[in-house]
């Protein structure tokens, strides 16, 4: 198609319901593996990404029951294994927040190279320096990215390009770190607010989301139960 033509004037009426928004949603989801409990998420967008994830989070021994088309209640308490799938995990992009996630919650994950739409060249580097610096070991091999800690224990992390994915990422692994974690040159985004929000309200201490410098306070454990509405 080479252009649109729009004739007016037309009077619009009648209403839409707003979804959730999507890139708050896929991080939101991944961050339930943080607790050793339940929470219910409403108001998320009914895609491919969303149920994809939740598919994924089952597999990895999560417990989902869905309330209506845009609800669901998790319980993450009894997770069976730190290996995601690889066939899931390759189809869009947002899976790598299961290795934050993870590696937080377990110590360990296995999981496949993100995939996704085709943008160009979108690296990981800045999701890896950030986890290495935390404590951990990764290594990617033929497709597979292997990431393990003992112990993750919060530093100063200077992003050198700003990342959303790596700002979550980040952040999700720093949130039952031991110490403090201060990530410099912090992506901005709503979206990055928007899970902030979740994790405090889980218990984590977070502050600074939506400046260029967040403060991670590590907390031993986050809250057994929430609810959340993703945001419009």
């Amino acid at each position: 198609m080479e252009k649109l033509v729009v004739k007016g004037p037309t009077p619009l009426k009648g209403e839409v319901t707003i979804s959730g928004a999507k890139n708050a949603a896929v991080a939101i989801l991944p961050a339930t593996l943080l607790i050793d409990g339940s929470c219910t998420i409403e108001n998320l967008p009914n895609i491919s990404d969303i149920k994809i994830s939740c598919d994924i989070l089952e597999k990895l021994g999560a417990k989902i029951t869905w309330n209506n088309k845009n609800s669901i209640t998790i319980d993450t308490s009894n997770l069976t294994t730190t290996k995601a799938p690889l066939d899931l995990t390759s189809k869009f992009r947002a899976s790598y927040y299961m290795i934050g996630a993870m590696l937080s919650r377990k110590g360990e994950i296995e999981v496949g190279m993100p995939g996704g739409c085709k943008l160009g060249a979108r690296p990981i580097d800045q999701h890896i320096k950030g986890f290495e610096r935390l404590g951990a070991s990764v290594t990617v091999e033929k497709g597979t990215i292997y990431a393990k800690a003992k112990k993750l224990t919060g530093c100063p992390i200077y992003m050198d390009i700003v990342s959303v994915g790596a700002t979550i990422n980040v952040m999700l692994a720093s949130v039952l770190a031991k110490g403090t974690t201060i990530i410099d040159n912090a992506a901005k985004e709503p979206h990055i607010v928007d899970v902030a929000n979740f994790l405090n309200t889980m218990g984590a201490d977070i502050r600074g989301a939506g400046t260029d410098v967040i403060k991670i306070n590590g907390v031993e454990r986050l809250a057994r139960k929430c609810n959340l509405f993703c945001c419009s």
